[in-house]
């Protein structure tokens, strides 16, 4: 039983990751400090897109399977509310990378 919950949170993985590879362009030579803070940039940001949606998949998950426990029901809620938590601070991170990077010179929204 617990094999089959690994293979299929995998399964589930691979799924969720499937449109991010399929959009995946060849990232050729990166020539500057500039280009590469912009694409950690980018890759920090789709990595903490796809973790997010995991979490509410996952809460989402346990709100259909609590059937009315309210143990079950609390863990559920405890898991959203941390994953929105969560949103929030990665939110606040990407803002605070993106003030400091402004003033820089370098990061989101300049030619560099």
């Amino acid at each position: 039983m617990n094999k089959q919950k690994i293979l299929t949170g995998l399964v589930s993985v691979a799924i969720l990751a499937a449109p991010v590879l399929a959009f995946a362009q060849p990232t050729g030579q990166i020539t500057s400090l500039c280009a590469l803070i912009q694409k950690i940039e980018s890759i920090v940001w789709m990595a903490f897109g796809l973790i997010a949606v995991i979490a509410f998949v996952v809460a989402g998950i346990l709100f259909l399977t609590a059937g009315g426990t309210p143990e079950k029901v609390q863990a559920a809620r405890s898991a959203f509310l941390w994953g929105v938590a969560g949103v929030v601070v990665g939110i606040v991170a990407f803002s605070i990378i993106a003030i400091i990077g402004s003033g820089l010179g370098v990061g989101v929204g300049s030619s560099c």
